[in-house]
């Protein structure tokens, strides 16, 4: 039996669920006309690959954190929850304001959330996911009650305009669950919490320059090494095979008819759909809103879950199962009773 967060006795885990969320995305347009005039490529050869047709940016004047910002206050308004309430805010970001400080602790100050702890995550897509998962075991030991989990990313900042492979398919954007005990939530019960990781091939999918193995020096600049880089065939391949178990194991455990919702994160669309057909599942019951938005990392999953719960398609008491690959590579899910 372990130990009590106080070490007086044993642990006794509470329930977790979600009190609030809210997602943001800037004003902004860039549609596949507008990359047409930028790079070679055009709108049919996007769609076709990606299943895009826009995506959001910022303005070059905006950051991460006004994103992080935006969707922190709509899911304090959607719980009706003071910010002085927080206990600790979690930010999944890999393209924060600055290397240090944290993007969370800017994200505390806008808000005034004096009482909170707070900190970045970095894990790529499924920041989101393992956000929520570390704020999850904050309240189910009872160490708090209100944990702000954010998803937030700026990729549009790291982005190589003259490299169609890339520029395409990434957008700016943020989501945020406010996790509280269960009793308090009465909907979105966390059930399980499943993280992955397959490190040893990190060229796949990063940034190569700035941190400490290529510092930032004239000769990084002009390699172009501050620019995301991907290689897209062996990415696709791996998303396949992990979102596609995620998936599977979500079903076996609760049954294909209780699973009323998945919410993918929206890496490509034809990535989704090969998904859908080896699972044989229902594309109603799964979302996607990547035409609109593009690939917004670590808010993907965040604010696809909100757009899915406007449109009513999370059902009171079935599963809904939130799940994000990403650069590492690491992979995760969230299951819930909405």
């Amino acid at each position: 039996m372990a130990a009590s967060a106080t070490g007086s006795g044993p642990l006794t885990l509470q329930r977790v669920g979600i009190l609030g969320l809210g997602a943001y995305v800037p004003p902004k347009k860039l549609t596949n006309s507008d990359l047409e005039k930028m790079v070679d490529t055009s709108d049919e050869w996007i769609r076709q690959r990606t299943g895009i047709q826009e995506r959001r940016i910022l303005e070059k004047s905006e950051s991460c954190s006004d994103l992080a910002i935006r969707a922190a206050q709509a899911a304090l308004a959607d719980a009706r929850c003071d910010p002085l309430e927080l206990d600790l805010i979690i930010v999944g970001t890999v393209t924060g304001d600055y290397p240090f400080p944290s993007t969370a602790t800017l994200v505390q100050a806008a808000l005034g959330a004096w009482n909170a702890a707070a900190f970045d995550l970095s894990a790529a897509c499924p920041g989101f996911i393992y956000a929520a998962s570390v704020g999850t075991q904050f309240i189910a030991s009872r160490r708090y009650r209100r944990v702000l989990a954010i998803g937030a990313e700026a990729l549009t900042k790291i982005l190589d305009f003259t490299d169609r492979s890339t520029c395409v398919i990434f957008g700016d954007a943020a989501g945020a669950a406010l996790l509280a005990p269960f009793e308090e939530c009465r909907r979105g019960e966390i059930l399980d919490v499943d993280l992955y990781s397959r490190g040893g091939q990190p060229e796949l999918l990063y940034l190569p320059g700035g941190g400490s193995k290529n510092p930032t020096s004239a000769e990084t600049v002009g390699k172009n090494m501050h620019y995301l880089r991907m290689s897209g065939r062996d990415v696709y391949r791996v998303a396949v095979e992990t979102m596609g178990d995620m998936v599977r194991k979500a079903i076996q455990k609760y049954g294909k008819d209780e699973v009323a919702l998945v919410v993918p994160h929206q890496m490509n669309r034809r990535i989704i759909e090969s998904v859908i057909d080896r699972l044989n599942l229902d594309p109603a019951r799964v979302m996607v809103n990547i035409e609109q938005y593009g690939n917004t990392s670590a808010a993907s999953v965040p604010v696809a879950f909100r757009e899915a719960v406007d449109r009513g398609l999370a059902v009171p008491g079935k599963i809904v199962l939130l799940c994000a690959v990403g650069a590492g590579f690491t992979w995760g899910s969230i299951t819930l009773r909405w």
